[in-house]
Order: C-alpha cells, then structure tokens, then sequence
C-alpha cells in the first residue's frame, strides 16, 4: 500500500481526534458570525476556501469571499482573513500577511505549527494530526471541511463511521475502462469537484475536468464517450445525468455525503495511477510546497 493510500485510509480516524480535540477552536475561529470574512489558499488550498466561503454563506453568518492568494483580488473592508496553507510555507499566501491592513483579524489553517504563516497570523487553528507525508493532499483538506461544517452549525458526528465503511468497501470502477475523469459539483461541493479532478491529474497524470454541475451540459459534454466516467458529489439532477448516459460515459452519482464521496474519489486517483504504473507517492513536477525565492 502507498504512502497516499495509507493517508486516505487514515480519514475516518482523523475526522474523529478533529473533532474531539479541534472542534471547540475551530467554532471559534471558522463561524465568526456577523464578520465580513475573506479565505485565501493555493491549489487545494484554493478549492477549500470556495467550498468553506459557500458553506459560511449558506449558513447566514456573514458575507465571505473566496480567492486565490496567487492571483489579484479587491480589498472589500474585511474584518478577518482566513489563510489556508497545509505547509504552512507557501509564499503567496504569505506575502498576502504584508498587505492586510492593520487591525485585519488573520486566522491560518496549518499543519505545521512553527511555520511562518502559524508564526505571523493572530490565531491558528493547527491540524498537525491530519498533516501529511505525501505530497498530494487528502486528509488535511477533508479534515478542515469537516470542522468547517461543524463550526458552520451541521451535524457531522456520523462522518467519520460512514467514511470507514466507505473506504473499506470495493471501489467499484473498471480503471482500466477509462482514460477520462470529470467531477461536477454545485455550491460548495464544487470545490470538492475541483479537488477531486486535481487528484487524478496530481496522482495519475491523466485527463481530468471539474464543471458546476448544472453548466456541464453548455458544452464540456461534447467530449464524453465510453471512456469517460462523470461522478457527480452531491445532488444529481435527473435529466442531467440522463443526458450524460447517453453519451456512453459512467455516471457516478452520489450514495453518501460528499465529503465521504471526496475521500472515495481519492481512491479511483491512487488507482488510475497504481493501473498506468505511476507512484502517487511522487507526483511529477511537483513538490510538498511553492517556495518562491
């Protein structure tokens, strides 16, 4: 078993010390009812802050913003920033500690308790338990999502028993069938949808899409056929995946909650990798954080 493999395996036991030894603080420092937040990552870090400022929006606890800290975004009068980096190191979001005006809360979710973004920051929420070895990333963010939804009032007790019997069950897929991943979403578990697509291009360097679910048929459909599979995480409007059917593509429609659906896509990446002779363990090109000189 792969050092990723063992990692996804770990959530359920993870998501259970989170929310035995976390949940406290992150209500503290995730709901902040009545402020003006903006949330702030990288790559994963990106899909976290638009599924976590979705799920802050749904909630009616304030106005939230989600951004790429690598990419130009407008001040709005924030009254805290949230700054995701599993690392801790990563200089985009680093850099963005220099341009917060002063009196700005800043909050940053890390696994690594002496970093620089957990050493400048006001509060940090510290998940070091859920940090992990691989380069690619799947326990950390689910982790953070689950105590997100905490903080953000819904009940996720049954989360970490509904994953363990998910992630011990058969997966379910023929790798081999298929060369073509999309992963469709809508409101916050887009992001989940973005993330899960990066998996397979991170893990097993294949062809890999993330759509809003509703907007995959306005053209990104063209290109489905029987090497394609669709997993939808979340609700699945009839008629859409009807139309999908009839492309010839494996539609995969959500049984559970979609974070669990998260961490059973983080399978099917390990496996597509493992069937085309790849190391998800070292992803090509990439490295545990973007240290910019």
């Amino acid at each position: 078993m792969t050092l990723t493999s063992r990692e996804i395996a770990s959530q359920p036991e993870i998501w259970r010390t989170a929310l035995e030894t976390r949940a406290e603080q992150a209500d503290a420092l995730l709901a902040l009812p009545g402020s003006r937040v903006l949330v702030l990552g990288c790559g994963t870090s990106a899909f976290l802050a638009e599924s976590y400022a979705a799920l802050r929006e749904r909630a009616g606890l304030g106005m939230t913003d989600a951004a790429y800290a690598s990419e130009p975004w407008t001040w709005r009068d924030y009254d805290a920033v949230v700054l995701l980096s599993r690392s801790g190191t990563t200089t985009e979001v680093i850099d963005v500690l220099d341009i917060i005006p002063e009196g700005v809360r800043t909050i940053a979710v890390t696994g690594v308790a002496d970093s620089p973004l957990a050493e400048r920051s006001d509060d940090v929420l510290l998940l070091d338990f859920a940090d992990e070895k691989s380069v690619v990333q799947t326990r950390f963010p689910t982790t953070f999502l689950l105590l997100a939804r905490h903080a953000l009032g819904e009940d996720v007790s049954g989360l970490p028993a509904e994953a363990e019997a998910r992630l011990t069950a058969p997966l379910g897929i023929d790798t081999a069938a298929l060369s073509h991943f999309v992963y469709l979403g809508s409101g916050w578990t887009y992001g989940l949808a973005q993330e899960a697509a990066l998996k397979i291009r991170e893990a097993a360097q294949a062809w890999s899409e993330s759509y809003p679910a509703l907007d995959y048929r306005h053209g990104p459909l063209a290109v489905a056929d029987e090497r394609s599979i669709v997993w939808i995480l979340g609700p699945a409007e009839p008629s859409l995946v009807a139309d999908i059917e009839r492309t010839g593509a494996l539609v995969r429609t959500s049984t559970g909650d979609p974070l669990v659906e998260l961490a059973d896509a983080q399978r099917l990446a390990v496996a597509i990798a493992e069937q085309r002779g790849l190391d998800p363990d070292n992803p090509r090109h990439l490295t545990r954080s973007i240290v910019l000189g």
